[in-house]
């Protein structure tokens, strides 16, 4: 705690505050993403929301499209729902305890941990990617991770070395400085032993192996994938963009339509639009890279004539977009990409 105090973040703009509201959106924004990236996408969601009521009465467009390219769009439409919960389940105040507030869509035990120590100081750990490789190298725990029980145990390990004084101002300082750690100097490769607070009590520092900790075994498998989308653009320079099911890939999100061929893709241009394959301009592909699957797209542009057919509805969630409408859609981050460099001049 002494050590956050001097060496720590103090500057963020959720730290200046103690609204669970600002804090679990924050906290939401953080999973797997840079402080760097949250900021901008931060204060433009508390421009727009700036309370929970005001979230939960969006729409999940809206939502999606002041989060699109921020990435994993699941947190996104948890996060609409969880304000809708809030509203709708706890008169619009979040509840006050990690156990109540672990409840909640897409609020999971650290997220709920740090809430209720930010906000409530309730002494209760978290064990965010960070914190989990600071403990496990103070600790030289090395029971494997994969497995459920021993998480169960470094969880409670956790609980065990919160603070149990003060802690209106112990905890959040505590909290805080575990994450600090683990993102300045407790890092995977290389950490910084020599000016680390904890390096008299670190037993994984003084075996010389912190780098072996955490032990997980089970590893991601990576995969990739070849998606053809379909850029058919009218005479207005408007492009046919549908949403995506609720499930999967860019889940939610507005985008051209995907095949896994270029002759599905082919087919399907065929079908429903009068256009001559000879108008068709297949676009440089590109690869955009997920968390455990390597998307290669291959964008296909097709000139369309809306009165050889129509194919949007209402009931299709479908529309024809121009720079103005996609502006205000979630996109997918490589959608908006390819939509503003080649249609927005």
């Amino acid at each position: 705690m002494q050590w956050q105090a001097t060496h720590g973040r103090n500057h963020l703009p959720w730290q200046q505050t103690r609204d669970p509201y600002r804090v679990w959106l924050s906290e939401i924004m953080l999973q797997q993403t840079q402080v760097s990236t949250v900021l901008g996408y931060y204060q433009r969601f508390l421009d727009a929301f700036p309370d929970v009521v005001s979230l939960a009465a969006a729409s999940q467009d809206e939502v999606l499209a002041l989060w699109s390219g921020l990435g994993y769009y699941s947190r996104a439409r948890n996060l609409h729902r969880c304000a809708q919960a809030v509203v709708q389940e706890w008169g619009g105040a979040f509840p006050r305890t990690a156990e109540e507030l672990a409840t909640l869509p897409g609020i999971g035990r650290s997220t709920a941990g740090a809430i209720a120590s930010f906000c409530f100081s309730e002494r209760v750990p978290i064990l965010d990617a960070n914190v989990r490789r600071v403990l496990t190298r103070v600790l030289a725990f090395e029971a494997d991770l994969a497995q459920a029980r021993n998480e169960r145990l470094l969880w409670e390990h956790a609980q065990q070395l919160c603070p149990t004084a003060n802690l209106t101002e112990a905890m959040p300082r505590y909290t805080q400085g575990m994450m600090d750690l683990g993102a300045s100097i407790c890092v995977p490769r290389n950490p910084g032993c020599l000016v680390c607070p904890l390096q008299p009590a670190c037993r994984a520092g003084r075996a010389g192996n912190p780098e072996n900790y955490p032990v997980k075994t089970r590893k991601l498998k990576r995969s990739s994938a070849s998606w053809w989308l379909l850029l058919g653009v009218d005479a207005k320079g408007q492009v046919w963009l549908r949403k995506r099911p609720g499930a999967g890939i860019w889940a939610g999100l507005y985008s051209p339509p995907v095949f896994e061929s270029y002759a599905e893709l082919q087919r399907f241009a065929h079908a429903h639009w009068s256009a001559a394959d000879g108008a068709w301009r297949e676009l440089p592909p590109f690869l955009h890279v997920l968390t455990h699957k390597d998307l290669h797209l291959h964008p296909v542009l097709v000139p369309v004539d809306k009165a050889s057919g129509a194919i949007v509805s209402e009931a299709e969630d479908a529309c024809w977009a121009s720079a103005g409408i996609w502006d205000g859609l979630g996109l997918p981050a490589p959608v908006r990409k390819l939509l503003d460099s080649e249609f927005r001049r």
